[in-house]
């Protein structure tokens, strides 16, 4: 099934310009590796996101350094391990008092001191702060509307996640105030109606991207969708429409906002134009069971150092730049800090990095300079610290989440579109 925005982007890579792109990163939650009908599912309804792998780079060992939300979202905008600024253990809560630390120098501080327009929409989940000290606007977004934490860390009666009126099917945070949708530092709604939020977001990625081209500037547009996190939601046009329950519902509506966003650049003739980078924070709430996402072939999902917690699908696409295809090389989200700043010619920060310049696998120039990845766990502490580490195509555990001290077998990760083995 072709999308309407695809037909545009054959006369896009024809125009392709040499100008610092602009850079769309879009960051599921709770997204599984099998998830996606890219990725191998048999009844995903994913056509835009299927579309972005048929004419991008599709990633095979893509990978997160903690299966969980805080800590995930903290290195992707910083491209360092989370335990280097102190956001560990589990995630933060809306009572929290940090937040990632100001000093810390995010993407799109990066980016923003180089020109850009910096626009943030949907899961925050890095700290509030007093004042909103530590919310987006304060750490390089020039423009934010999302909610600060997770959807489901305020009471589910409060809520209505498909219309006209089916509340939240349990699961959430009690006792505690509603979720806010916050413009900025302005508190929109609270709570907000869930079923018409993906709409918002969609219509603030097209005023980001409209007011920077009339600015004549680039734009960094940092969507991170609620979807698929549970409880799921979805508007009315969704709703019972997947076949795969309400999972498949929101997937579904996940993947038509990506098709509205990618339409907008198209409208906006920057097709040529524009980075689009698609991932996710970590792998499936298996413990959901229909509601909680599919790993594929790997073995168990959130909150684990397993393959099922920690591969992530990943999608890079930008006409005339990057071929289509698939690639094996190793991978992670700590990577598109100094990959994107490489593409777009900024400066990167003078702090270690625990990320590499991925712009030769990107631009298909080379191999990726990245040899291995140590994995986290949802609860480290000074004792077990690292749990598992992949070198090359071995990996080893460490530790395993039932915390018994003993290594597990130091075997080799074979291709999961084969079979799995680790």
């Amino acid at each position: 099934m072709e999308t309407v925005w695809a037909l545009c982007v054959a006369l896009a890579a024809g125009l392709a310009a040499d100008s610092p792109p602009n850079i769309v990163l879009i960051f599921a939650d709770d997204l599984g590796y099998g998830d996606l009908g890219a990725y191998g599912h048999p009844s995903s309804t994913t056509p835009n996101l299927d579309q972005l792998a048929a004419g991008g780079l599709r990633f095979t060992d893509f990978y997160v350094p903690v299966s969980l939300c805080t800590p995930s979202r903290a290195a992707l905008l910083t491209g360092r391990h989370p335990v280097r600024m102190g956001l560990y253990p589990g995630v933060l809560e809306p009572s929290s008092r940090g937040g990632l630390p100001l000093e810390e120098v995010t993407l799109a501080e990066v980016l923003a001191s180089s020109g850009y327009l910096t626009g943030m929409a949907g899961k925050w989940h890095l700290g509030v702060g007093p004042q909103g000290a530590f919310l987006p606007t304060n750490q390089g977004f020039h423009r934010f509307l999302g909610i600060p934490y997770s959807h489901d860390q305020g009471p589910c009666q409060n809520m209505t996640c498909f219309p006209p009126a089916t509340p939240c099917h349990g699961g959430c945070d009690q006792g505690i105030v509603p979720i806010p949708l916050l413009a900025n530092l302005s508190v929109e709604a609270q709570p907000p109606w869930l079923p018409g939020l993906e709409a918002r977001y969609v219509a603030f990625a097209r005023d980001l991207m409209s007011d920077a081209q009339r600015q004549d500037r680039p734009f960094f547009l940092y969507y991170a969708s609620h979807h698929t996190h549970y409880p799921q939601f979805s508007g009315k046009s969704f709703t019972g429409r997947s076949g795969r329950g309400p999972f498949g519902d929101s997937l579904m509506e996940l993947d038509a906002a990506v098709g509205a966003i990618m339409t907008a650049v198209g409208d906006l003739g920057l097709l040529g134009e524009t980075l689009v980078i698609f991932t996710a924070d970590n792998g499936p709430e298996t413990m959901r069971m229909s509601r909680g996402g599919c790993s594929g072939l790997l073995r168990c999902g959130k909150g684990t150092t397993f393959e099922g917690g920690v591969r992530e699908p990943a999608l890079a696409f930008w006409p005339g730049h990057i071929a289509p295809g698939v690639t094996h090389e190793l991978a992670s989200s700590l990577d598109l800090m100094p990959t994107l700043a490489a593409l777009s010619g900024t400066s990167l920060p003078n702090v270690t990095l625990d990320g590499f310049d991925l712009s030769p696998v990107l631009l298909g120039t080379g191999k990726s300079p990245r040899k291995s990845h140590f994995f986290y766990p949802a609860y480290p502490d000074e004792i077990h610290g690292v749990f598992a580490v992949r070198s090359g195509k071995y990996k080893a555990h460490f530790y395993t989440q039932d915390m018994r001290a003993h290594w597990s077998q130091y075997r080799p990760i074979l291709d999961s579109e084969t079979r799995f083995v680790a």
